[in-house]
């Protein structure tokens, strides 16, 4: 395809410009696929480098050491001890023993069980009792699969911080051992402690914080995604019985078509388009619908304005558990609307909002609007009184209408501000759990759908269903997977073409 100049791209039209921009990247493909290749296989060669100047380095420090130095291979902080860092030493040395009670008392075990995740299920065997001569029956506790996976991952997760623990060792005692053979004095245990509220203070803030998420974080996510790769379910749940590995058999699962039994390939497909379409319409129909709110009632003439905003805050302020619940019976068979549709003769037969597919899903698009609309009317607001004035007037001067100012004045300026809103709220929309669930729950139901699954469900209200109801534990464990990987692209692309990103200067 011809690339057109910068000149003649502005002569183009907006459908012409789109055209060419959606030509251009679909032909550009090919070229980020390679670019990317690329940059993975730069990171490979860049870690085996790191890994190898590491190594190199070690050797080293080991052959060139003193003493100190060599022995403190063996004994985490003795060089630090020896040459007098007491406090540092005293904590390497403390680690390395914890490390080796913990491996020795538990730690080496669970590793061991985490190829098989388990030998033996508990069972319940005859036994001869002594006492009176008679069978009894004995429960003989197995082992406990879901406690071996979650040891293993964390005993795995003590290794390597202990490996990266003593690396440190060894290169502060390199460091140590070049300052002393200089002439000069290392840092005393006082003046390392005083280090930690000076030039060192901010990973004293940083290390609570990196703690929690490893613990509550990137463990839970790391277990997870191991689970996809288990036949973790109802007919697997320990300690009664054992899980183990199975590859990629519920990936497979997942998107291989299957002609008989459960068919979760079209019931994946069929759930990932709509949660893709209620994201968009329930994030971009508040965000539209929320800005014309808030253009109205700021408008010049327009009287009760706080009253105006006091009531549409209402919704927001009840709990969602309350209004939600209560809008789902206002719209059932025996509701409120279908009985006052009744009575002013509009309808013979109640209308089943619930149960029809298409009819279900625009309900939930709707009261959604309901329960969002509120919250961009707040944050418009707010972005609205500090847009310039002099632009409209300019604008008006000009001869633009409503429209077009909304169009190239605040428009513009609220994408620029919002972008990362609006990023956070469609990903905050298709993990939207209490909207779905609390209306609806997932109905209408359908023998087209396995796993519990209905026409209203979202990724995550059916992974909640696997888990909860059928305890399909591997298949949501792999739902949960496609859910992060559709986020991340989702949030990758648009998060690189977003007007806070690409224009920033044009709004300062």
């Amino acid at each position: 395809m011809k690339r057109v100049s910068n000149i003649e791209f502005l002569k183009l039209n907006k459908a012409q410009k789109l055209w060419y921009k959606i030509k251009h990247s679909i032909i550009n493909i090919p070229t980020i696929i390679a670019l990317f290749l690329k940059k993975v296989l730069i990171i490979i060669k860049k870690f085996f480098s790191n890994l190898f100047d590491n190594f190199a380095d070690i050797f080293y420090t080991f052959k060139k050491g003193d003493y100190k130095t060599r022995i403190s291979f063996f004994i985490m902080g003795f060089g630090n001890i020896a040459r007098g860092q007491l406090l540092r030493g005293f904590m390497f040395f403390l680690f390395q023993i914890i490390f080796i009670f913990y491996m020795v008392s538990t730690g080496s075990y669970y590793i061991s069980k985490v190829d098989n995740l388990g030998d033996f299920e508990t069972s319940v065997i005859t036994q001869i009792d002594p006492n009176t001569g008679r069978e009894v029956q004995v429960t003989v506790v197995g082992e406990n699969s879901f406690k071996i996976l979650l040891y293993g991952v964390i005993s795995i997760l003590f290794v390597i911080a202990f490996i990266y623990t003593w690396r440190i060792n060894i290169r502060q005692n390199k460091i140590a051992q070049e300052i002393i053979d200089s002439g000069k004095k290392i840092k005393s245990g006082k003046q390392d402690i005083q280090s930690l509220v000076d030039d060192q203070f901010h990973k004293t803030l940083l290390a609570l914080p990196i703690t929690g998420i490893i613990i509550f974080t990137i463990l839970p996510l790391l277990f997870m995604v191991l689970i996809a790769f288990t036949n973790y379910d109802g007919q697997h749940t320990p300690p009664s019985k054992l899980f183990t590995w199975v590859g990629l058999d519920n990936f497979n699962q997942l998107i291989t078509w299957s002609s008989n039994g459960a068919n979760f390939s079209a019931t994946f497909g069929e759930i990932l388009v709509w949660t893709l379409i209620w994201a968009c319409f329930a994030t971009f129909s508040n965000y539209f619908l929320g800005m014309v709110v808030a253009i109205m009632i700021n408008k010049k003439g327009i009287k009760f304005k706080k009253l105006w905003r006091t009531i549409l805050v209402i919704t927001i302020a009840v709990p969602q558990f309350i209004s939600l619940l209560y809008v789902s019976k206002m719209f059932s068979t025996s509701g409120i609307v279908n009985g006052f549709l009744k009575d002013i003769g509009l309808i013979s037969q109640p209308i089943d909002f619930w149960g029809n597919k298409t009819l279900a899903r625009i309900m939930v698009i709707v009261i959604n609007l309901w329960v969002g609309i509120p919250y961009i009317m707040l944050i418009a607001t707010g972005i609205l009184m500090n847009i310039p004035q002099d632009l409209y007037e300019s604008a008006k001067i000009d001869g633009a209408n409503t429209f077009q100012q909304y169009v190239k004045i605040t428009l513009p300026y609220m994408l620029f501000v919002t972008g990362p809103y609006l990023l956070t709220s469609f990903i905050s929309n298709m993990n939207n759990f209490n909207v779905i669930y609390l209306l609806t729950g997932g109905a209408p139901d359908s023998i087209f759908l396995t796993g519990g699954a209905g026409y209203t469900d979202l990724l995550v209200t059916w992974l909640y269903k696997l888990t909860i109801d059928r305890s399909q534990y591997n298949l949501a464990a792999v739902i949960g997977i496609m859910v992060f990987l559709v986020v991340s692209i989702i949030s990758l692309i648009v998060y690189n073409i977003m007007p806070s990103i690409k224009n920033e200067e044009d709004y300062q």
